[in-house]
């Protein structure tokens, strides 16, 4: 892997709030910025540590609201500052995508660029890279973007899947035909039984110059507010111009905006160990559990008669649980949750709910 290709660049999109892992995970420090694996780095310094394996760090760049400045800097201390892209609004992934590419775009026209969310589990780091470089070389060759599916091993509905064509058994990479949001659980079982879909990763490989092209062509007016406002890249100018011009920007994700939409898009199925990390539920699938099958973060908690639970509270705090079966429980800064695991997509409105009625200062 060449290190030193200094077209490579990586946008890392890291301004979410992570509602649905509340209350561990709050508006002042949202799940990127924790170490939720228990691995001695968080999401965001996993995510950064895997592709500075492959390309020239200063080429890394963090997209993320403004307000969490200090937690980039605190947890990446050699980052320099036009490595930080700083957003003064939350407007979905499109726009983040947008200014990210028109700014690398500006400085190196022939950038080839990976955007990659930043709090994926990956087991297989290896073999990920590999996939990432495989991207890369089909990306520079074409005109595409080109995105990473995974296999799916169950019928699940909390991912979006791609349904794509085969048409060389030699080639690693595939015309994709269809996405689909989360799907019902009997679509979602015949996807897997048709041996067409994959999920959809969220993430995705391309030049700077198709993915601008595809803005021109499908968002054209984001496209030109950030293509208009170039000359402020690398200036002082820079944050007031973002002010003016995310006021100027729809809210809307680039799947919906662009990649669902776009007739060049490419897919490689891959294997490397994967989860969105998007719930607890799929942090308890990635945990290491006791015989009873509780995953059980937390030196003074005690189980009785318990079985199938996430458990997750300070080391400070003794914790006696009996009779559980399939429960969340979870304690931080005095807000504790206690829901069922097959109830985690209602965490979202409890969160609205705890908003509305206790104030801002429980999110």
């Amino acid at each position: 892997m060449n290190k030193q290709n200094k077209n490579l660049y990586c946008v890392i999109m890291a301004g979410g709030v992570g509602t649905r892992f509340w209350p561990v995970s709050r508006q002042q420090r949202p799940k990127q910025f924790l170490d939720i694996l228990g691995t001695g780095r968080t999401l965001l310094q996993q995510t950064f540590d895997r592709f500075v394996k492959i390309m020239p760090e200063e080429n890394i760049l963090i997209v993320t609201n403004k307000s969490y400045r200090a937690l980039v800097s605190e947890q990446l201390p050699g980052i320099l500052d036009h490595q930080v892209l700083l957003e003064p609004s939350r407007r979905n992934t499109a726009p983040c995508i947008a200014y990210a590419l028109s700014k690398i775009g500006s400085k190196n026209p022939d950038a080839n660029v990976v955007v990659a969310p930043s709090d994926h589990l990956i087991l297989k780091e290896d073999a990920f890279l590999e996939q990432v470089m495989k991207g890369f070389l089909f990306s520079e060759n074409n005109a595409a973007i080109v995105t990473l599916g995974i296999r799916p091993s169950r019928p699940d509905t909390g991912y979006g899947y791609i349904q794509y064509i085969q048409e060389d058994s030699n080639s690693e990479v595939s015309k994709v035909k269809t996405f689909t949001e989360k799907p019902n659980a009997e679509l979602a079982k015949s996807f897997l039984n048709s041996g067409e879909f994959l999920w959809n990763s969220g993430l995705f490989i391309t030049t700077s110059k198709v993915m601008l092209h595809a803005f021109q062509k499908y968002l054209p007016d984001m496209y030109q507010v950030f293509q208009d406002g170039a000359s402020n890249y690398y200036t002082e100018k820079e944050a007031s111009f973002l002010e003016l011009a995310y006021a100027q920007c729809t809210n809307i994700s680039i799947d919906y905006g662009i990649i669902e939409k776009a007739d060049n898009v490419y897919v490689i199925p891959s294997e490397f160990g994967w989860s969105d990390l998007g719930t607890w539920g799929s942090l308890y699938e990635n945990s290491v559990r006791d015989p009873n099958d509780n995953a059980v973060v937390g030196r003074k908690t005690m189980l009785y008669d318990s079985k199938n639970c996430i458990i997750n509270m300070p080391n400070d705090k003794l914790v006696v649980l009996h009779g559980l079966d399939g429960y969340i429980v979870v304690e931080s800064d005095g807000i504790l949750l206690i829901c069922k695991k097959d109830s985690e997509q209602e965490i979202r409105q409890m969160v609205s709910n705890v908003k509305a009625q206790r104030g801002e200062e429980y999110i």
